[in-house]
Order: structure tokens, then sequence, then C-alpha cells
């Protein structure tokens, strides 16, 4: 299935460059490009589509507020000159920001990353590859499930550990975390710590150890869960 995509972009030459870029994406079709906000939002009223390039800095209207007046926004890549942007386009939820001038395996990690989260929200992904996204360094990352060692959490952050690689730190409660994983394979065992099931090795002193790694506490509050476990 195709993403329908449109790119907006008041220099010409940019503009041409993200049309050569997409060109060479089956999974992308690119509907329309527009040089300005206005014209692209009066078009999006009655187009939906599935992805949007839009750079940042532009005359009239800018990408950020385009983005802001859009009541059904598609993925967002924002293309900007400027690195000050990703913050604001951070927390409009943008998939991914690219600095100019675009370096194309730059473009094709972003592009990727919404062919994933595409599928992620319109099909499901095969059980081997449940994954979720989370919000880290002003993207969203895509983690698959089965790389989750252990999920941690520190007041406004969790720091999810993973199998391979250093930990993703995202700013999200716990609660909001447990509520993205599927209940049957993950469980809170304390306020500061969610694991998956099938990592756990054993349960011994009131702690868990999750694979040959750390040995993590049981909160008295979810005692229940070494009966369980147990039981299984």
């Amino acid at each position: 299935m195709q993403m329908r995509c449109i790119a907006i972009d008041d220099e010409p030459l940019s503009l041409a460059l993200i049309q050569q870029y997409v060109s060479k994406f089956p999974a992308l079709r690119l509907v329309q490009t527009f040089d300005d906000a206005i014209s692209a939002a009066e078009f999006l009223r009655n187009n939906p589509v599935d992805l949007l390039f839009v750079d940042i800095n532009m005359p009239d209207i800018n990408g950020i507020d385009l983005v802001r007046s859009l009541a059904e926004k598609p993925v967002v890549i924002f293309i900007t000159a400027h690195r000050k942007f990703a913050v604001e386009g951070f927390e409009l939820e943008a998939l991914d920001y690219l600095l100019k001038p675009i370096d194309f395996d730059r473009f094709s990690r972003a592009v990727q990353r919404a062919l994933d989260y595409h599928q992620y929200r319109k099909q499901g992904l095969p059980a081997q590859e449940e994954s979720i996204f989370v919000r880290a360094e002003y993207k969203l990352i895509k983690i698959t499930l089965l790389e989750i060692l252990y999920i941690e959490g520190l007041q406004d952050y969790i720091k999810i550990h993973l199998t391979q690689g250093k930990p993703i730190m995202t700013l999200m409660t716990l609660k909001a975390m447990q509520e993205k994983l599927p209940a049957d394979r993950f469980r809170r065992i304390h306020r500061s710590y969610i694991v998956p099931v099938n990592k756990i090795t054993a349960i011994v002193n009131k702690k868990v150890r999750i694979g040959t790694g750390p040995e993590l506490p049981i909160g008295d509050s979810y005692a229940s869960f070494i009966e369980e476990w147990t039981r299984q």
C-alpha cells in the first residue's frame, strides 16, 4: 500500500530535490507539490494524504502553523535550515525533521521510519515484529517488543533498556507506557519497573532476575505477581 504524500517548500531547488528523492521509493506516491503553505492548506482540506514533507521557514504561513491548523494530521516530516525549530516540531508530534541541505541517506531513514509508522497505525505487524513507537531525540523511534529488556520509571521520564544498544529515554509516565504494551506479556512489578514476562529467569527474595542481567525489586503492592508467576 503506497503512502500518498505532498511536499511544500518555497525554495524551488529544495522542492525539486524532494521530488527526486521521493521518486526512488515505490512505496511513496507524490500526489502534489506546493511552493506556498496557503495553497497546500486548501488542498489538504479536500484531499487527505498520509505523509507531509513541509518546510518550516516559509513566507505568509510557516510550516509549523500549517501543521497546527490541520484538523486531520498526516505523518509529518519537517524540513528546515535551522535546528532551533526541532523542539517545536517535536511538540507537534512530527515524525522527524531534516536539515538542509538534505542528505539522501538521512532522507531514506526518515522515509523508512514513516513507512514503518504507517504500517503500525494502519495494519499492525506480524507477532514476531510487534513494535511500539516512542518519542526521543526529536523523532519517533520504533522499538520491537522482543528487544525490550525492562522499563524503568524516572519521574516524568522512562528509560527503556534493550537487549542490544543503549537505553532509550522518553518523556512518558510508566502508567502510559504500560497501556501501550500487551498485558499478557509485560507486567508491572514495582512503581518503577515494567518487565517482559518471558525474560524473567528467576524470582528470589522478592526480586526478579532478568536474563543474566539485573535483579529488580518487586514492590509490596505487586507481590501477587510472585504467586502468578510460580503457577505458570
